[in-house]
């Protein structure tokens, strides 16, 4: 993996390959998850900047489902898991619409869309689709997906096992942003894309594999970018 400094952030494509769709430049979408103290709105607004700096077009998607059914997994009763879904997801727009409308008010290259605005295209309803019957056909995603899951629920319940409720909950929240990470080419109609996250996911290591299974697009790239004073060095 090569290692570039681009402005304020350390760029690292997940493979040569991925190197080659960042220097094309034509797309990156830069997911912003919700509730995640590291998306501050300088953080946001850096983040586009730096898109709008080596990309044609850039998306900040953030994510906007089955965020109540979470909190509901994590225990909130229905009321309160709503209601603490409606903040968390009020406070993520506010930063993205923020960032958009200071650097591109027009909207000519910077977008900002919560992912349900996803749920109608058909490319991402056919993704969607076929990652819900691997995830009963094919071990090795519903692995990954489990991991995932692992993860992201680890910091919320102090050492304790998660329930079947809360790992299936958990799966759907994350197979939700999958197909951004499989082909936002086909999804958003862009000629190539790559997709940004501050973290190494496990995700990427099943899709950029050699061999058959769950793969990216030809066209989808990923890379991890940092803070250049906090980067995080990939494995």
């Amino acid at each position: 993996m090569t290692t570039a400094i681009a402005g304020v952030f350390a760029v690292h494509p997940y493979t040569p390959h991925c190197q080659v769709i960042h220097d094309e430049g034509d797309h990156a979408v830069i997911g912003i998850s919700s509730g995640n103290g590291y998306f501050t709105h300088e953080r946001v607004l850096d983040l586009a900047n730096w898109g709008l700096e080596h990309f044609r077009q850039v998306d900040l998607i953030w994510t906007d489902l089955h965020v109540a059914e979470m909190f509901e997994a994590l225990g909130y009763p229905p009321v309160e898991a709503q209601r603490k879904a409606v903040k968390n997801l009020r406070g993520v727009r506010a930063k993205v619409t923020g960032a958009v409308g200071f650097l591109d008010p027009e909207g000519k290259r910077l977008r900002g869309r919560p992912m349900s605005a996803l749920l109608e295209i058909p490319a991402y309803q056919r993704i969607r689709t076929r990652l819900d019957d691997l995830l009963t056909a094919d071990p090795e995603f519903r692995e990954v997906c489990d991991q995932l899951a692992a993860r992201f629920l680890a910091g919320k319940l102090n050492g304790q096992p998660p329930t079947d409720r809360q790992r299936e909950v958990c799966i759907k929240y994350v197979c939700a942003e999958v197909p951004l990470f499989l082909d936002t080419p086909a999804i958003l109609d862009v000629p190539s894309s790559l997709n940004c996250y501050h973290q190494a996911l496990p995700l990427a290591e099943l899709l950029y594999a050699r061999g058959y299974g769950l793969r990216a697009s030809r066209n989808q790239g990923h890379a991890i970018i940092n803070p250049v004073d906090t980067q995080e060095q990939p494995a």
